[in-house]
């Protein structure tokens, strides 16, 4: 006597779609997640070469006010200094404060320098400061 089982048909080609649905799902994920790591990385990169840009500026600053023996500068770096800074628009002012002290006046400037890129409030806008102050 045989016995007839009962056949089973299909249940491959589910579980087969159901796999590259998976499959197709995760590599998705996989393409938006790399997307996201470059994405940081250049913005990283944009925020460092806008802070070198702008330790840049101040560099020319503190030079300017040390050659001009306290005369204090300002402006826009890159067009003073005759240079492209990769791109980036570095402003750089000075403000000068005089203290009374027991032995005479003294005499402090505050050097600020900004390095920017793009348009502000756009999703690739860049921007560093730093500042220094000198004692003359």
């Amino acid at each position: 006597m045989t016995r007839i089982l009962p056949q089973q048909h299909g249940f491959a080609a589910i579980a087969a779609i159901f796999l590259v649905v998976v499959l197709a799902a995760l590599g998705g994920f996989m393409v938006s997640f790399s997307n996201t790591q470059q994405l940081t990385s250049a913005r990283d990169l944009q925020g460092s070469r806008a802070y070198w840009a702008a330790r840049g500026g101040l560099a020319w600053g503190v030079a300017s006010l040390v050659a001009s023996n306290a005369a204090c500068p300002s402006g826009d770096f890159t067009s003073a200094a005759g240079r492209n800074v990769d791109g980036y628009t570095v402003l750089v002012t000075c403000s000068r404060t005089v203290y009374a002290d027991s032995g005479g006046n003294v005499v402090i400037y505050r050097l600020d320098a900004r390095a920017s890129l793009g348009v502000a409030g756009g999703s690739n806008y860049v921007e560093r400061s730093v500042s220094a102050s000198m004692e003359m």
